[in-house]
């Protein structure tokens, strides 16, 4: 075929092709989300009770379905065959008052709410009366766990059903475990902090480096502990191809060598970065669960006098999605759809009172002034993340419409933060938080 003919042939075929270009832009800039209802928070589950502390506690091995995708750090991930050190389950049962409440904590990066729900069905016959996942937002374990497309394109990769009833049996069964072993303890709760340890990343309010650590012990030595810190576990080099829980994995496992087990649990973490000490490679995850070990060692916990336990689920409406932020002005209304594929229309907010402590939890990363602002609002002493659900991160409203902080990773618009302090101050109120 001579030159003119091809140059004629791909002329002819031009308007076509603007045609079918044109048509697919129509197409995905179309309102496919239409409407969503601002419904008032639904409270699915609450209870409150008073009596002597029991706990039982326990760890399994996740058994992902190798070669899986390596989750954290969004598109084309590499994929394992093995683990380093292998991703854990691990779960503690309190009781108190006959009020049994089971926390799992996955080392996983998110936990969407399906896989809640998995767990929960797997829970079922267990008796307990809530069921609280959550994960300790390591950047380098599996994924295949979530089919939402933004989580399977932003991070978790290509969703397997295998994936995700390996996490779902995982914890599962650390749950049973964990209510088989139940036993008289006593509560203990200390604080220690290190501002050093922590940075914000994108301004804003900095991270204060407060580490909260409540301790259960029986007559026979430890049963469980919760550590309550705020730092991103990123700090395993991207790109391996083997699975790695990051420094939360690595703390959990030199505090279980004196017994118990140790469950690592992320407050509002939204911007709070770790502080390495210039180590390099592997090593920086390494050195960073020895520092926060040393800090856990100076929060020497002390028997709490009231022996109260509280929970509350809250459903909430949230906002549609807001793409504006996260991609150039003339994909903004395919980037909404984008998102509304990928979005639940609501979300669950909890509170969890043990003893002094009156913890707000919410389904995704918000940062530390969005968590401060919730804390005033329900009168949390903190608020955890990465809790029931996975909706991405959440940033004040004032920053939002700025387009500061961690506004361009926000997939709602500037509304989330209040609709979610509606439902946890509905959460709070029926967890008991009033004295």
């Amino acid at each position: 075929m001579s030159s003119i003919s091809r140059r004629h042939r791909w002329r002819s075929l031009l308007p076509l092709l603007v045609l079918t270009v044109g048509s697919a832009y129509a197409l995905a800039s179309w309102n496919w989300c239409g409407r969503w209802k601002d419904d008032a928070p639904v409270v699915l589950g609450q209870a409150r009770a008073e009596g002597p502390w029991k706990a039982g506690a326990a760890r399994v091995a996740l058994v992902p379905p190798y070669p899986v995708v390596v989750a954290g750090y969004g598109f084309a991930p590499p994929e394992a065959r093995s683990a380093g050190l292998p991703p854990q389950a691990r779960a503690v049962v309190l009781e108190s008052g006959g009020l049994k409440v089971g926390l799992v904590s996955l080392e996983l990066m998110l936990v969407p709410d399906a896989l809640v729900a998995a767990v929960r069905e797997r829970a079922a016959p267990l008796g307990l009366n809530a069921v609280l996942v959550v994960a300790t937002h390591t950047h380098s374990s599996f994924g295949g766990y979530d089919h939402r497309p933004a989580s399977q394109l932003s991070g978790t990769g290509r969703f397997r059903e295998d994936a995700l009833r390996a996490a779902a049996t995982g914890a599962g069964e650390a749950l049973a475990r964990a209510a088989a072993r139940l036993t008289d303890v006593t509560l203990e709760v200390g604080e220690a902090r290190e501002p050093g340890l922590v940075r914000s990343r994108s301004g804003g309010e900095p991270p204060s480096g407060t580490l909260t650590r409540v301790a259960l012990r029986s007559a026979e030595g430890p049963v469980a502990e919760l550590l309550l810190f705020a730092a991103h576990p990123t700090l395993v080099p991207r790109r391996r191809d083997v699975l790695d829980p990051d420094w939360p994995g690595r703390l959990s496992e030199a505090r279980e060598a004196e017994g118990g087990v140790t469950l690592v649990l992320q407050e509002a973490s939204g911007n709070a970065s770790a502080v390495s000490d210039g180590a390099e490679g592997l090593e920086r995850a390494v050195a960073y669960a020895k520092a926060v070990d040393a800090l856990a060692d100076k929060a020497a916990p002390v028997v709490t006098e009231a022996p109260v336990l509280g929970y509350a689920r809250v459903s909430v409406a949230l906002p549609r999605p807001d793409a504006s932020r996260l991609v150039p002005g003339y994909a903004r209304a395919a980037g909404d759809n984008f998102l509304c594929a990928s979005s639940a229309r609501t979300g669950e907010v909890g509170a969890l009172r043990l003893g002094p402590l009156r913890w707000v939890l919410v389904p995704g990363e918000p940062t530390v002034q969005a968590g401060a602002a919730l804390a005033r609002r329900t009168g949390a002493s903190a608020v955890l993340g990465l809790v029931d659900g996975y909706l991405g991160y959440v940033e004040t409203p004032e920053r939002v419409e700025a387009r500061e902080g961690e506004a361009h990773r926000q997939y709602f618009g500037p509304g989330l933060l209040e609709r979610l302090g509606v439902g946890a101050e509905q959460a709070a109120h029926a967890a008991g938080f009033s004295p």
